[in-house]
């Protein structure tokens, strides 16, 4: 049997974040490939933590910055390792380059960690983002040689594959657009949906660890929400998600209609009762998890250019996108009061699920660009240059930076 090793830069938490969903996916997908699978993560569980064991998935703690961990890849001798993010591999790349050369090397990004910070930061400093800051950021230079010392990285924005290909010259063989995989929308499941007239109020849903979720909520707060309580006086305004901080559960005006509730045990049934969602993302990257489970139970969102990028193509998107508050709000109150807008938005939002997202199709891409990728290594390596310049220069530096951290540590 096949075995692929996940290093893990946090345990798994689909129940409070987009990451969390989508490392659950991938290790759904690996099981149906029929790999043997090894779950490791130098960091601590919470109580959100996913149950793998109950997956079939094989835990293991592994330690930052100790030989402990060659020992145990030489010994477990995976087909594969994924690294969750670019600070793992950063981690232990060379480690599992070193001590498992024959494995295939996979980065799994979640997004692009680099665009989310620069954007982060032009925002803080009231400034326009472009291409250009981000080139120049230090973090932009970690994270493309990570996807240059990796034999393939998964890409979750349609958007960041452009950007990386375009502004970087990053070769396509080293990319690949992999964004949530989903079960298809079919009539049954949406039989099950509640109606317009069933629904009442709005919802907002983000993990409160997430910089631009604490942003919006607070745009929310003093900008969007007085407005659209001025045009609706009766409805309310419900924020969910885990980890939230004081300065947004001390938001908390049931007097205004403004609700922070925390963290929902049950999101599904949450959606099922709201409206329509709300998302004034102001920064961030890669696809908006709380945007596509909208979809998933029938709610039409209205959110920002950020917000909707990658996830829509060509495709109407299922409500509105701006960046101006007064549309902001305008768009939010029609899809409130409006059955036809409502229903129209809806309907755009299962095409995207079944168009983009379908779980089968995009499994067997995947599946079968591993496998060609296994059969043709050494070729595939051979013509990554610049990830063996980059490779060489982390073994060089980052490795023997790990064995002083590993000294001083023992000293």
């Amino acid at each position: 049997m096949k075995k692929v090793l996940f290093i893990g830069y946090v345990w798994p938490e689909p129940s409070t974040t987009a990451a969390g969903h989508r490392m659950q996916q991938l290790l759904h997908a690996f099981n149906d490939f029929g790999y043997h699978i090894t779950f490791g993560s130098a960091a601590a569980k919470s109580e959100y933590s996913l149950d793998l064991e109950a997956m079939g998935v094989e835990e293991t703690t592994i330690q930052l910055n100790h030989s402990s961990f060659d020992s145990f890849i030489k010994e477990l001798e995976p087909d594969m390792v994924v690294f969750d993010r670019f600070m793992t591999e950063e981690q232990y790349g060379w480690r599992v380059a070193q001590f498992a050369p024959q494995a295939l090397r996979v980065l799994n990004t979640e997004d692009l960690h680099s665009l989310r910070k620069t954007r982060e930061e032009c925002h803080k400093k009231n400034e326009a983002f472009t291409p250009q800051k981000w080139k120049n950021h230090g973090m932009t230079l970690r994270e493309a040689a990570s996807i240059y010392r990796s034999d393939l990285s998964l890409m979750i924005s349609s958007y960041e594959m452009e950007l990386l290909q375009n502004e970087l010259g990053t070769p396509k063989s080293l990319l690949m657009h992999l964004p949530f995989m989903l079960e298809k929308l079919d009539a049954k499941t949406m039989g099950e949906w509640s109606t317009f007239e069933e629904r009442k109020d709005f919802v907002c849903v983000g993990n409160g660890k997430h910089a631009p979720n604490v942003d919006s909520i607070i745009t929310l707060k003093n900008t969007i929400w007085p407005l659209i309580r001025k045009a609706l006086p009766d409805a309310e305004l419900h924020i969910y998600g885990a980890y939230l901080p004081n300065r947004v559960l001390e938001l908390h005006k049931p007097g205004e209609g403004f609700h922070v509730m925390g963290w929902a045990k049950n999101l599904e049934t949450v959606l099922q009762h709201a409206r329509v969602n709300l998302a004034p993302l102001q920064f961030g990257a890669g696809i908006k998890g709380k945007l596509i489970t909208a979809m998933q139970h029938g709610i039409p969102s209205i959110t920002t250019v950020i917000g909707a990028e990658g996830m829509h193509g060509n495709l109407p998107w299922n409500g509105v996108i701006c960046n101006d508050w007064n549309a902001f709000v305008t768009a939010a109150v029609e899809h409130y009061q409006n059955k036809e807008k409502w229903e129209a938005a809806q309907t755009n939002g299962v095409t995207l699920i079944n168009t983009f997202y379908d779980k089968t199709a995009l499994q067997k891409k995947v599946r079968e660009q591993i496998e060609q990728l296994r059969q043709n290594l050494e070729t595939h390596r051979s013509n990554n240059f610049i990830g063996r310049l980059a490779q060489h220069h982390s073994m060089a530096s980052t490795k023997y930076m790990a064995k002083w951290i590993e000294e001083k540590n023992r000293g």
